[in-house]
């Protein structure tokens, strides 16, 4: 075990991509040590990416390319405009509100921070807002999207967790309105001791025309969720009905979306999809060595030999997590972390739903963390600042997604209640 996992950080540490010293350091343990024939791996990857609710991971994907070309974005700032850009630090509150809303198209805090972000970074900028607040703040109501239904890292963890995905949607409603609140009201600090005002007056007919003007796009989430809750199609079904929605809105309403954009939305879906399925196959192949080498129940027995009890177990995790989300994607950490920590998880009765949105928001937190945050990255580029920069940008933002972190796991019927309502 000691060569398996020598062997795959050294890879990491070279620069090897992820899923190639997953694979690898699998196989060297295969081959070398433990004897198993070859073919097994093969079987193992593939077995890991042979499921049902995966199939939801490039709908999602396409869904979240579509919206960010088709004019969505706009129509969603311009209405989030027209609902709070009255409050002190107007923008601010417009750049979490926005996020919200397109929490519930995307799924992905990449697409947040690509798509509404060169909108959000510009319009603060034209309007006077100091850049590191503009960008820290977009960059952390970025990480609402995947916590808000609908959510791809959440579907990876439901397919690693053996949990259900709905219920696991369901579950990010109120830790997602919460982390919309404590941004929101750390906006409001900020902007009053910097004498930031509000940035247009409050006007009902305004607000109407803007809403009118996005209820198409606004729709998405209500058919996403509403179909859900009712029942009329899974989590996988959702993601089709959002693209076609989304194809619906680029190519027929909005007319913004030609042919050459799809294409090339298509070729970068297939990309991205490519690139997360191979993580999943290759994390799956390490987790199962894990398993069948008994690490997992060593490391069980390791935890529940510290405490047995269940907040501290699951603020050791968070600890864990955090450190984790520095140096590793959101899928691969998932996806090899999952099978090593539901055990101790399901041993000490932690709700494994409660787990799911702890461990995203968890990995969420890390996308806002050097070397590897992936939205750190992002928003260098959308607002030409060097890296550091933005990361000293971010820093204060993280202090109000620490402490919703700290409530949803003390307090578990914050992301309990609704899936209780609506699946138990």
């Amino acid at each position: 075990m000691a060569l398996l996992f020598v062997a795959f950080f050294v890879l990491l540490i070279v620069g090897v991509p992820i899923f190639i010293a997953l694979g690898l350091s699998s196989l060297i343990y295969t081959h070398f040590i433990s004897g198993i024939p070859d073919f097994v791996v093969l079987h193992r990857m593939a077995g890991g990416v042979d499921s049902f609710p995966l199939l939801a991971v490039p709908f999602f994907i396409l869904a979240g390319n579509l919206m960010n070309s088709a004019g969505i974005t706009n129509r969603i700032f311009g209405f989030a405009t027209a609902a709070v850009g009255w409050l002190r630090g107007g923008l601010g509150h417009v750049n979490v509100v926005g996020s919200v809303i397109f929490a519930g198209m995307s799924g992905t805090a990449v697409a947040d921070a690509g798509g509404l972000g060169t909108i959000e970074i510009k319009a603060m900028r034209d309007h006077g807002y100091p850049t590191n607040f503009s960008v820290g703040i977009t960059a952390a109501s970025s990480t609402i999207g995947p916590i808000i239904p609908p959510s791809l890292p959440m579907v990876i963890f439901g397919v690693m967790a053996n949990t259900s995905i709905g219920q696991l949607f369901a579950a990010g409603f109120v830790p997602g309105l919460l982390m919309a609140a404590s941004l929101m009201i750390y906006t409001t600090w900020f902007a009053r001791r910097h004498g930031i005002g509000s940035d247009q007056a409050f006007r009902w007919l305004e607000l109407g025309r803007s809403f009118l003007a996005a209820v198409p796009a606004l729709m998405t989430p209500a058919i996403i969720i509403g179909g859900m809750t009712f029942g009329w199609f899974t989590p996988t079904e959702a993601a089709i009905a959002a693209c076609v929605w989304a194809l619906i809105l680029g190519a027929f309403l909005y007319r913004t979306l030609t042919l050459k954009q799809f294409y090339k939305i298509t070729l970068d879906t297939i990309e991205t999809t490519a690139a997360v399925l191979l993580i999943v196959g290759a994390a799956s192949l390490f987790g199962w060595v894990l398993t069948t080498t008994q690490v997992t129940d060593k490391f069980a027995a390791l935890v529940l030999s510290i405490t047995d009890d269940p907040l501290l177990i699951l603020l050791i995790i968070n600890v864990l997590l955090l450190i984790v989300g520095c140096f590793m994607e959101t899928i691969a950490a998932i996806s090899i972390l999952v099978p090593v920590l539901m055990p101790v998880v399901l041993k000490v009765g932690i709700d494994p739903v409660q787990f799911g949105v702890i461990m995203v928001l968890n990995l969420m937190i890390g996308l806002l963390t050097p070397p590897v945050g992936m939205v750190l990255f992002i928003l260098a580029r959308v607002a030409n600042i060097p890296f550091d920069r933005t990361v000293r940008a971010v820093s204060p933002f993280l202090i109000p997604l620490l402490i919703v972190l700290l409530l949803i796991t003390a307090i578990p019927e914050l992301t309990l209640v609704v899936p209780q309502y609506f699946y138990r």
